[in-house]
C-alpha cells in the first residue's frame, strides 16, 4: 500500500481541512501530521480504498483506518479527536 498521492489527498481535502483546523497537529508536508516531533497520521491510497495511519491510544503503533466517503471521515476525525484528549 502506498502513501496516498496528490490526487488522493485531493480527495480526502476537507478531513485535512478538518484536522488542520484541531489545532494540535503539524502538517509537515500534505497529509502527512506530526503532534510535537513524533509522526501522528498520514494517509495511504490502495485500489480497496483511502485509508489513515494513526498512532494508536498508547502511542507506540499505527492503525489503519479506511476513510472513504463521509461517514468514515467523520468517524476518523473523532478517534484523532479523542487521542489528542480533545474530546471524550
Amino acid at each position: 500500500m502506498k502513501h496516498a498521492g496528490a490526487a488522493a489527498l485531493d480527495q480526502l481535502e476537507p478531513l485535512l481541512e478538518r484536522l488542520r483546523a484541531l489545532g494540535a497537529l503539524k502538517e509537515r508536508s500534505r497529509g502527512s501530521f506530526y503532534l510535537k516531533s513524533r509522526a501522528f497520521l498520514h494517509f495511504h491510497e490502495d485500489p480497496a480504498g483511502l485509508f489513515a495511519d494513526v498512532r494508536d491510544a498508547e502511542g507506540h503503533d499505527f492503525e489503519r483506518h479506511r476513510v472513504d466517503g463521509a461517514e468514515r471521515q467523520a468517524a476518523f476525525l473523532r478517534l484523532v479527536s479523542v487521542r489528542l484528549g480533545l474530546a471524550a
